[in-house]
């Protein structure tokens, strides 16, 4: 009887708590409440509140604290503006410049609404049926945008480093396979794959070297390849360290390039790289994780010749398509190639239930439990469109490459480099300072003063162990004001480090 009482309290007490039917009105005005509180987060006029690490963790600490309570729906949202949207960052804001965070279109977050109420999960047909048919169709999509054949395929994944992730793993097992007869993924280690070896730009994402690492290759499988004045891979020297690393005994099995650096925004020449891969009969992998929104544009399709060539393609969405987080893709050409990551399980997709006409997408995923990220690029696709998409990032280019001319000639800073995408990056340069160890002082107290003091948010990065503050311009409504106006914020703040010490 105890029992029954209780469960009979906490039904009368939570049932407004679940999406069903029963709670259809109280879902509408939570969520109409919560828009509210969305929109007062819109009006904040900096990017950051300024307020210190320790006195957030110190208020979020003691909400923790309270776990118990069970708070209104009005209780809570208030609560969620002070200890979060009061102080968290806004990449729309014009002052925001640091990272690969865009601005996000609104079908997307109607779609991600849908998805994330609606909560369905994509590994399995039956859960998904229809989910199913919209992802694969923008996969066809950005496949046949890529140039790639209709025997290709792909899936959505978490990010750029999951989809690179999958390239080194169907790279390597392939190789193996196809070379050596060795089933890695049923059989484990063999001792030659430890003499595999890729080869990447010096310039190109940490997660090359990380997930070779997560391969149990280590970093060392990972051999850098030098880039020339424009940041692109040298295809000579990318031959040379291939048949170097042949001379000492090791086996090149893939080359990784980089369609849009995450620093520079630099192309490595596509087309060359892959008439490399194919000479030596290696994977050609392209990590479009930033560019390859990029091949929608008429200012940079020409840079794409050479993708049609390649084995594997990264791409986000949540990078240069507008779309919140979650939303990236691996594409392979061969869609065979997926066998490498299958997994049949009687719980879930058995193999004897396989069918072409219900297809389970777990069967491409290194994930189980996935979210319908397509959806919201679905939306966006249907209502914004690609040409409007691909009028943003040319905005957002020609942006970068205003502020380059306008700042290039200017006595107080050093340009690394002319923006082939949308990131500039340069340096503060005190005059009278010919110290490069006092320069970093002075741009990391730039980068750091501007950031604390909710001004603008400005990245570092280094170039020949210098260190370099980064614009990544990714907000289509930005202005060539906007940014001159942060560029000002830096000659001021580095003006008062001087007088400061």
């Amino acid at each position: 009887m105890l029992l029954e009482s209780q469960l009979n309290l906490i039904q009368d007490i939570q049932a407004d708590h679940l999406f069903d039917p029963s709670s259809k009105y109280s879902y509408e005005e939570y969520i109409q409440k919560t828009t509210q509180y969305i929109v007062g987060f819109l009006n904040k006029d900096n990017f950051y509140s300024g307020e210190s690490s320790s006195t957030l963790k110190q208020r979020i600490e003691e909400s923790a604290s309270t776990t118990e309570t069970q708070l209104t729906i009005d209780e809570a949202l208030q609560e969620v503006k002070e200890l979060y949207l009061d102080h968290t960052i806004s990449f729309h804001n014009p002052n925001y410049v640091a990272h690969l965070n865009c601005p996000v279109l609104l079908p997307a977050i109607v779609g991600d609404l849908i998805a994330s109420s609606v909560n369905t999960a994509v590994e399995t047909w039956d859960q998904s049926t229809s989910a199913t048919f919209i992802e694969q169709e923008i996969i066809r999509w950005i496949s046949a945008q890529m140039r790639f054949p209709t025997s290709s395929d792909g899936v959505f994944t978490s990010g750029g480093t999951q989809s690179n992730f999958m390239a080194l793993l169907m790279a390597r097992d392939h190789y193996a396979f196809t070379h050596y007869g060795l089933n890695i993924k049923q059989n484990g280690w063999s001792d030659v794959v430890s003499r595999f070896r890729f080869f990447c730009s010096e310039k190109a994402h940490f997660s090359i070297q990380k997930n070779a690492a997560l391969l149990g290759m280590g970093y060392d499988a990972v051999i850098p390849v030098a880039t020339d004045t424009a940041m692109k891979m040298q295809p000579d020297v990318l031959v040379q360290a291939i048949e170097k690393e042949k001379q000492s005994g090791n086996i090149p099995i893939a080359i990784v390039a980089t369609a849009g650096t995450t620093d520079y925004g630099s192309f490595d020449p596509l087309e060359t790289i892959s008439k490399i891969a194919k000479e030596y009969d290696i994977w050609f992998h392209v990590d479009g994780a930033y560019g390859g929104c990029y091949v929608l544009t008429d200012t940079h399709n020409h840079l794409f010749e050479g993708i049609k060539h390649a084995d594997s393609v990264t791409i986000d969405f949540h990078k240069t398509f507008f779309q919140p987080v979650c939303s990236s893709a691996f594409l392979a050409k061969n869609k065979q190639h997926f066998q490498y990551v299958s997994y049949y399980a009687d719980y879930l997709n058995p193999i004897e239930n396989r069918d072409p006409e219900h297809p389970d997408l777990i069967e491409k995923s290194i994930q189980t439990t996935r979210r319908f990220d397509a959806l919201k690029l679905w939306f966006t696709l249907k209502i914004t469109g690609t040409k409007t998409i691909s009028a943003f990032l040319e905005k957002v280019h020609y942006l970068a490459l205003e502020l380059y001319y306008s700042i290039k000639d200017d006595i107080y800073f050093e340009v690394a480099h002319k923006p082939e995408l949308s990131t500039l990056v340069f340096r503060y340069t005190a005059l009278g300072v010919t110290d490069d160890k006092v320069h970093d002082t002075i741009n990391l107290y730039i980068k750091n003063t501007l950031f604390k003091t909710g001004q603008a948010s400005v990245a570092s990065t280094k170039l020949n162990d210098v260190i370099y503050l980064k614009f990544t311009l990714l907000n289509p409504k930005s202005t060539i004001d906007d940014v001159l106006n942060i560029i000002q914020m830096i000659k001021k703040t580095g003006s008062d480090y001087k007088t400061i010490n």
